[in-house]
């Protein structure tokens, strides 16, 4: 990261828990990560390593116990329910496993519809750009039942860039989507951040889907306990992520 540049996402000393008394369970403990802009890495770990509640702590979307999270300097930690709701909507991209359209609006409103609810009036020329970059032209008026799952899951990532957010949070973005629909879905991914810049990071448990990434964080018992260069080689990201989390 240049000197005097502000880091697209600094996260310090976060923790979560659930539960009370005996059912308590500490789910992350003291994370610490920090993204330069125009990064793009992977979090992974074992089912119940707390990946996903780390996505959702620094969306926003759970209260975290301690630590302070930062995208484009800003701190969210102590925002209000409404502020960090229209922080979210303005500044983070977020794309889900299960895509989270909404089912009555076409293709086009759907990446339209962060601008509305910002009571922005949609850029024709942005919306146009999106739908033509990520091949959705002659799909823009079809409804989500009408589109397949990759072309689902790419209406998800355009509606996360329409804002132009300091960072986009996936969660397991490739899980809904056979292997050539992931694959290609990992190409784009990749070319959003090549060529556009764009701050990437998201949760997979796949070495493949992964490996997309340039840094993959391994998360195990609520801990970042390595952090590596893919070289986007799936192999090299199995291989570590074994050995790793071999008991």
């Amino acid at each position: 990261m240049a000197d005097g540049q502000e880091a697209a996402l600094q996260v310090k000393g976060l923790s979560k828990s659930f539960g009370d008394g005996a059912n308590r369970v500490q789910v992350l403990s003291e994370v610490d990560l920090t993204l330069a802009r125009g990064a793009f890495d992977a979090v992974m770990g074992p089912s119940g390593s707390g990946k996903s509640t780390l996505l959702h702590l620094l969306a926003g979307l759970v209260a975290a116990d301690d630590g302070d999270i930062r995208v484009g300097g800003v701190s969210i930690s102590t925002m209000n329910d409404h502020d960090v709701t229209c922080f979210r909507r303005r500044r983070i991209g977020l794309v889900f496993q299960d895509f989270n359209l909404i089912p009555t609006l076409t293709a086009e409103e759907n990446i339209a519809l962060p601008l509305l609810l910002d009571r922005q009036r949609p850029d024709a020329a942005h919306i146009d750009a999106l739908l033509a970059r990520f091949g959705l032209t002659q799909r823009r008026s079809h409804i989500p039942s009408k589109l397949s799952g990759g072309e689902r899951q790419r209406v998800a990532i355009a509606r996360a860039l329409v804002m132009k957010p300091d960072i986009v949070l996936a969660d397991e973005p490739t899980g809904n989507l056979d292997s050539p629909a992931g694959r290609a879905f990992c190409e784009l991914l990749r070319e959003m951040n090549d060529e556009v810049g764009c701050t990437i990071l998201m949760v997979s448990h796949d070495p493949v889907v992964a490996a997309a990434a340039k840094r993959v964080h391994l998360l195990k018992d609520g801990r970042f306990v390595d952090t590596f260069e893919t070289g986007h080689d799936a192999a090299r990201v199995s291989d570590r992520y074994l050995e790793t989390m071999r008991p």
